[in-house]
């Protein structure tokens, strides 16, 4: 599976280096989907986020990046000029103070791995490089994003005949559609891609029945790409009702323009918005992300120092924080904070993993905490979710990972902020690049293969 490129650009070619609200405007100018050219076709195998294997060249030349962040005024203004991502000028590292977690029940006892039987159910064959599942309130439907430009919906095992969605994008590797998620009352459906410029949209639809109305476009957030890798691409709406939104570093290899530390841009983030449209601007910061009032810093940045964040997800029960982030040559890891916990400096590229990178681990940063080598069959991580549902009740509190070069599914237990127990769980999925969460908190896999598949009691 090139999915290393897409974890790590996508997870194909993954093997290759891979409140008082501030509203913010961003650049509208380019086409609605519908009139965007075809983009280069340089693979249609695309893989969200991981080139380990077809490392992804950086001979394309820095693009503009998106427009300053405004933290001064409550309304969005009209966009300041952009400069390069390879001159823009660091902002100061930041160490914000650190948050109180809020207070949760006494957690129940762990799950005992070894006890753990699990298998996979094949839902839906067929569909072309599948990258994200998504559900909507009251919909039993399962929506997948196909990287190479639809979003489909599927019941009982099949694929509607009609799309959800059908865009235009690049092809590259690590581009294409990379994620989908819809507002927590299922009206609108937000979708993360790569236009035909390989640049990055964030763009919201309103449904009627299982299609997304084109009429309705509306651009949310457009980030200008400077390489064709580390694109990020993952959305999801957390348990505080906030749209969070990862992108990579920016791409290349080894972080050359130093995005992952630079919070002046969103390059190596994970952000945090609200999307619905406020007055003029497209969506609006809440008063509550860590850097609001910090000079020169992106408001709406919730974390930094990170790679390629490929697939995050927050636990359904706790709200903790699963991020699993794509490594360059040697370590992937996975990253876990307590719900609630804001500002946090996950160290890219200072550090890869728990290992210098480019030089000192930086103050406050948070080391991850699982770490996985390319010399055990890494290559590039990919990130799940914590299983809270009822098929397999022994799998409850498990978080469930995967990586591009391995086929194997993982299971991992926390006990007090600590791994205490990991395991292969028995199933593999060739291809691997996406785990999805239904509304019962029931667990799939996703095969580049065109593959869908749940886990069930074994």
């Amino acid at each position: 599976m090139a999915q290393r490129t897409l974890v790590c650009g996508i997870v194909f070619a993954l093997v290759a280096a891979c409140g008082g609200s501030h509203a913010r405007t961003l650049n509208t100018s380019s086409t609605t989907s519908s009139s965007m050219q075809a983009g280069d076709n340089t693979s249609s195998t695309a893989r969200a986020g991981h080139t380990k294997k077809t490392k992804a060249k950086a001979e394309t030349k820095a693009k503009t990046t998106t427009t300053t962040a405004r933290t001064s005024t409550t309304r969005a203004t009209s966009p300041a000029a952009t400069t390069s991502p390879e001159t823009t000028t660091p902002a100061p590292i930041f160490v914000p103070p650190p948050t109180s977690p809020p207070t949760t029940a006494a957690p129940a006892p762990p799950p005992n791995l070894a006890s753990v039987r699990i298998k996979l159910n094949t839902v839906v064959t067929g569909l072309d490089s599948p990258v994200a599942l998504a559900w909507r309130k009251n919909d039993s439907t399962m929506y997948v994003a196909q990287q190479t430009g639809k979003v489909v919906a599927v019941q009982n095992g099949h694929v509607l005949a009609t799309p959800t969605l059908s865009l235009s994008v690049s092809h590259g590797n690590e581009q294409g559609v990379l994620g989908i998620a819809f507002s927590p009352d299922g009206t609108r459906l937000y979708v993360d891609y790569t236009d035909p410029s390989g640049n990055t949209h964030v763009d919201e639809y309103q449904m009627q029945g299982t299609v997304a109305k084109a009429s309705t476009r509306r651009q949310v957030l457009y980030q200008a790409q400077p390489y064709p890798n580390h694109n990020g691409g993952e959305l999801i709406f957390g348990n505080d009702g906030m749209l969070y939104i990862g992108l990579g570093d920016g791409g290349s290899g080894g972080d050359p323009n130093n995005n992952g530390q630079n919070l002046g841009t969103w390059l190596g983030k994970i952000l945090r918005i609200s999307p619905y449209k406020a007055g003029s601007a497209p969506y609006s910061v809440p008063s509550s992300n860590p850097f609001v009032h910090h000079a020169g810093a992106k408001p709406e940045i919730w974390a930094y120092g990170l790679r390629n964040p490929w697939r995050f997800s927050f636990d359904r029960t706790l709200g903790d924080m699963w991020i699993g982030d794509v490594g360059q040559d040697l370590y992937e890891e996975i990253d876990w904070v307590r719900a609630g916990t804001a500002g946090v400096n996950y160290g890219w590229s200072q550090r890869e993993g728990l290992h210098p990178y480019k030089g000192a681990k930086p103050a406050g940063a948070v080391d991850p905490v699982m770490e996985k080598s390319h010399n055990s069959g890494y290559c590039a991580i990919i990130g799940g979710y914590v299983y809270r549902g009822s098929a397999v009740p022994k799998l409850r509190g498990v978080y469930l990972f995967g990586d591009d070069c391995r086929a194997n599914v993982t299971g991992a237990v926390l006990t007090n902020g600590r791994v205490t127990q990991q395991k292969d769980l028995g199933p593999t999925v060739d291809q691997l690049t996406s785990f999805g969460q239904d509304l019962n908190g029931e667990l799939y896999a996703v095969s580049r293969d065109g593959v869908v598949y749940r886990f069930v009691a074994g």
